[in-house]
């Protein structure tokens, strides 16, 4: 009898921050302060359209930044983690568990710890204050992850698949892009959903590695909209609602593949 009142519990307590938001976006700007929990009654589309018609644009700049860094980001690290998932997971040679040792060590390691010393390779690569760089960033930090997720999918994808292939004379690179990676979309959604929602939502290391002044994502963008003695709640809570619809409408696209992908592999191998 208490799994029911648990998951009421549960839901009421993820389901507060959501309403507070949607709640406070077609409110009037007087009215958030006053009274944050009450309905918005009459709606209102003005805090949206305040954020959208800004004469910085920074909702719009913002917002092609983190498509760019985010699209980028998960192209290529779907396309590395995939790879050398797959090596990984065919290879018996003894040193690439050490390669797995190191990949799980990083996997352990907060991002935040790290950003000093990646701080000084990006400014002796002239990367710093750049979207390639807050992008070679993600792929670095990230691939670990994509690898284990491949890796434990793949090794439930049976070998002889591939050896028939090479038999048939495909080479190894064919075998891989036409007999495996069509076979690994519910661990490529997986992996998607992840690393897009993660580099999408991230705040400290765009922050510190575009700058406060070089550049935004959507999360930095809510920062800055912020000022040190005033801010206009109203077009912030717009703002998050606005930054919210991408990822969201990327994740319902992809979220049929979820499960699949992230229990694909836990019984074999």
């Amino acid at each position: 009898m208490t799994r029911p009142f648990v998951a009421v519990f549960v839901s009421a307590v993820f389901f507060v921050p959501l309403y507070l938001v949607l709640a406070n976006v077609f409110k009037r700007g007087d009215l958030i302060s006053s009274q944050p929990a009450a309905l918005p009654l009459p709606p209102t589309l003005d805090n949206i359209e305040a954020v959208i018609t800004r004469p910085d644009q920074l909702f719009w700049v913002s917002l092609t930044n983190s498509i760019v860094v985010t699209a980028l980001s998960v192209a290529v690290l779907t396309v590395l983690s995939a790879m050398l998932g797959h090596y990984l997971a065919r290879s018996r040679q003894r040193w690439t568990r050490v390669l797995t040792l190191v990949l799980l060590s990083g996997l352990m390691i907060p991002p935040q710890v790290i950003l000093i010393p990646i701080s000084d390779v990006l400014n002796i690569a002239n990367l710093m204050t750049t979207l390639q760089g807050l992008i070679l960033f993600n792929v670095g930090y990230y691939v670990p992850f994509g690898v284990f997720v491949f890796a434990g999918f793949i090794r439930s994808v049976p070998l002889e698949l591939e050896e028939a292939a090479i038999l048939d004379g495909a080479k190894r690179g064919q075998v891989f892009w036409r007999i495996v990676f069509p076979l690994l979309r519910p661990a490529t959604a997986s992996v998607m959903i992840f690393l897009g929602v993660w580099i999408w939502n991230d705040f400290i290391d765009p922050l510190i590695i575009l700058g406060p002044s070089q550049g935004t994502t959507v999360t930095t963008g809510i920062y800055r909209s912020i000022g040190q003695y005033q801010a206009d709640f109203g077009s912030v809570f717009a703002l998050m609602f606005l930054a919210t619809l991408p990822v969201l409408i990327f994740y319902l696209f992809l979220q049929k593949h979820f499960v699949k992908g992230l229990t694909g592999g836990a019984t074999k191998g």
